[in-house]
């Protein structure tokens, strides 16, 4: 994908005509209406994402991205780069968290190395690689825009592939040491906020850690920034040089990921601060892409209220998660499933004596 191609990509509104006509459906379930609250919305939603009335999510996958990040070499994590290929090769043979957590439940994993610091791809793991790993941000930019453009298409042919194999719902995922330094670097440069304020522990940074962690994205957003630095990201000359200088080939590819799922019709499970962020960048790219999202959890992360504030999102799941991998996003499936069994196969007031429930807000 050349850039003047994803510049001009034009996302079409989901249909809201089908959302009006599953909105109708819930109602006549025998139950208080909105009585599921923000699962009537988020199935709504999906119906209205996949044009259809009853959206088919029963085939579930999940889009995890690895890559290594140069900012590492700054000190911003207490563990070293060989994590990542450790915990990609593990997933890869879905032995790491979120592969344990979804043992036994219907989801496919695919796995993708964007950059892994490492000659070969782990066994299980899709190989993508753009380069091993980035370069250190605070030096000079982290890739240049050829490779930033190739990860971005890889996440964007990720999700076609599998709208083609008929996945209803993709969540996201990311593994990279260092990948939190990038991300709230990002999120810092697209809202122009200071990195004291919303900068986190990561993986678990000790206070002095923290701080050295908020002074290194500071410096970053220096470098490439300058004058700007404290100025909010608004066109998509700005967020694509951005991601280039500042971010990983993990996010780059989730940022596709997200634009994938508004060009193919699929809604997207946008999981921690990572993945929100990139949706943020999807958006800021390519405008309508925020409408083919389904928010998660409230992440740990100081960022993730003010990213998902900015998306519009609403999330479900407010569990202090900080665990990364996914493992937030899959936890909504099953819930989905639930709501999904409900509005697929409820009881209606036509089939009992109770008079249905009217709705005053339409």
């Amino acid at each position: 994908m050349t850039l003047e191609e994803l510049f001009s990509i034009k996302i079409d509104k989901p249909d809201g005509k089908i959302r009006i006509k599953s909105k109708e459906k819930w109602d006549a379930v025998a139950k208080p209406i909105d009585g599921l609250g923000s699962f009537e919305a988020m199935i709504s939603h999906m119906a209205e994402i996949q044009r259809k009335t009853c959206p088919d999510i029963e085939k579930k996958a999940i889009i995890i991205m690895c890559a290594d990040n140069g900012v590492f070499e700054e000190g911003v994590s207490q563990t070293n780069q060989k994590v990542t290929r450790d915990v990609a090769e593990l997933m890869g043979q879905k032995k790491s968290s979120v592969g344990t957590m979804a043992k036994g439940y219907p989801l496919d994993f695919f796995v993708y190395d964007v950059g892994i610091n490492c000659e070969d791809t782990p066994s299980g793991v899709i190989a993508a690689k753009v380069r091993k790993g980035t370069s250190n941000f605070v030096k000079g930019p982290a890739m240049t825009l050829d490779e930033c453009l190739l990860a971005i298409t890889t996440g964007t042919l990720a999700v076609k592939n599998r709208s083609r194999d008929g996945y209803g719902i993709i969540a996201t995922g990311e593994m990279g040491i260092g990948n939190t330094t990038t991300s709230t670097a990002l999120l810092c440069a697209l809202m122009g906020l200071n990195p004291a304020g919303v900068t986190g522990r990561g993986a678990g940074l000790s206070d002095s850690g923290l701080k050295k962690k908020a002074e290194v994205v500071q410096k970053g957003l220096e470098l490439h920034r300058g004058d700007k630095k404290n100025s909010k990201i608004v066109t998509k000359e700005e967020a694509i040089d951005a991601l280039m200088r500042l971010g990983g080939f993990d996010i780059a590819g989730l940022t596709g990921v997200f634009i994938g799922g508004a060009l193919y019709h699929v809604p997207i499970v946008v999981d921690g601060l990572i993945s929100a962020v990139a949706g943020l960048l999807a958006e800021r790219l390519v405008p309508g892409s925020s409408d083919y999202m389904i928010p998660s959890h409230m992440g740990r992360e100081k960022g993730m209220e003010i990213v998902l504030g900015e998306l519009s999102l609403k999330p479900v799941i407010h569990a202090d998660l900080a665990l990364g991998e996914g493992t937030g996003a899959i936890m909504l499936f099953p819930m989905l499933d639930m709501a999904m069994s409900l509005y697929l196969n409820g009881t209606e007031f036509n089939d009992t004596v109770i008079e249905q429930y009217e709705r005053f807000d339409r």
